[in-house]
């Protein structure tokens, strides 16, 4: 069959992957403007391209994408949407309602936008909900989830008890649903999704916190510094920061009180 038509079977399935890796990064893109439109609730198409400047996707096409994904200002109701026809996985929300009582039995994850100058770069972050420790992260100038949840999940998960099998929370993106993750989380994690980002506030909460508390201020100026600033963040945030729900303890203080008990 392959001959018949002129191609081979290794053509078909590199062709495949690359569609599957450009179905990740634009519903990831969703997300972004999401996170953008918080802070500018009336930016359009044209400004938007120019900001995000996606790779790959020329302003012809980005426009075209974007008038079919219901983005448009007029369409304000469809542009938090995290489903669409294209082959999307969708796992249960599996947390809701849920009562925790200890460490690495829910964890949440979100990736989120830091721009340095004109160029975006992407944050994932991967917290324990009941402790409050950040557990993995990533940061990238890519979305593509080989340079954010991949190298995320798989921090966290070389920190992981073999006994234990953490929910992975996330709210949808694409980056939570592609082979490579799946792959890692298959028989270690068991995978949540929220259909909004309003269905994964501790997450959001905890973007705003490295981005705003900490990143902004030790200001990066390059792909390498911010990885370098990041990690700084993370570690200022689990050794030294006090949570009032941690009763005043820091994550790591709170995470070795549980232990010692």
């Amino acid at each position: 069959m392959y001959r018949a038509v002129g191609t081979s079977k290794q053509n078909v399935h590199q062709q495949l992957h690359r569609l599957q890796c450009q179905r990740v990064e634009r519903s990831n893109l969703k997300q972004v403007i999401t996170q953008i439109r918080e802070d500018h609730p009336q930016m359009g198409a044209r400004h938007l391209f120019l900001k995000i400047r996606p790779p790959k996707m020329g302003r012809d096409r980005f426009y075209t994408w974007y008038r079919e994904n219901g983005l448009t200002i007029a369409a304000e109701k469809n542009w938090r949407r995290t489903t669409d026809s294209s082959g999307v996985i969708r796992f249960p929300n599996l947390i809701k309602e849920k009562e925790l009582t200890g460490v690495n039995q829910v964890w949440v994850s979100d990736i989120t936008y830091f721009q340095i100058g004109d160029q975006f770069h992407y944050i994932t972050l991967v917290m324990d909900q009941y402790s409050r420790k950040i557990k993995g992260y990533s940061a990238s100038q890519s979305l593509h989830m080989a340079t954010t949840t991949v190298p995320a999940i798989k921090m966290a998960l070389n920190k992981l008890d073999s006994q234990a099998r953490p929910i992975i929370h996330s709210d949808g993106g694409g980056q939570y649903y592609g082979h490579q993750f799946l792959n890692l989380t298959r028989n270690r994690l068991e995978n949540s999704m929220g259909k909004t980002a309003y269905e994964n506030p501790h997450a959001e909460r905890l973007n705003r916190t490295i981005k705003n508390q900490y990143l902004r201020y030790y200001n990066p100026r390059n792909e390498m510094d911010l990885k370098q600033k990041l990690c700084k963040a993370v570690m200022m945030y689990n050794q030294d920061k006090p949570h009032d729900s941690l009763g005043g303890y820091s994550p790591n203080q709170f995470e070795k009180k549980l232990m010692s008990n």
